[in-house]
């Protein structure tokens, strides 16, 4: 389900614009209708800038959507890590709450926490 904002924004994928934040952009843009395409555009956002706190929590995010809370965890904690060491505090924050979620989701039988 290809939006005419998501189509223009992957028109500037390859060209000089192309970079951490398109990526994260697109990643936004697909969170909701397809989490899995969310997620590839937001690892490619941490690839371009690993210290790019909103794209490891967007990763997050979706994994944790796509249901894939052990990747969502991993990607939380990495983006924890990053945002204490450049002291982007209220991300950590905010990560930290996401990651519990992701863990409880682990821990239940189903691989599914309840609501």
């Amino acid at each position: 389900m290809s939006t005419p904002m998501i189509a223009n924004l992957e028109k500037l994928l390859g060209g000089p614009r192309d970079g951490a934040l398109l990526r994260f952009s697109l990643g936004n843009a697909w969170l909701a209708a397809d989490p899995d395409k969310a997620a590839g555009y937001y690892r490619d956002a941490v690839t371009r800038d690993p210290v790019y706190s909103a794209a490891w929590k967007g990763l997050g995010k979706a994994l944790a959507a796509a249901g894939r809370p052990a990747e969502a965890v991993e990607a939380y904690r990495e983006g924890i890590a990053v945002a204490e060491r450049h002291g982007n505090i209220q991300a950590a924050k905010e990560m930290k709450v996401f990651l519990r979620r992701a863990e409880k989701s682990l821990a239940a039988p189903d691989g599914d926490a309840p609501a």
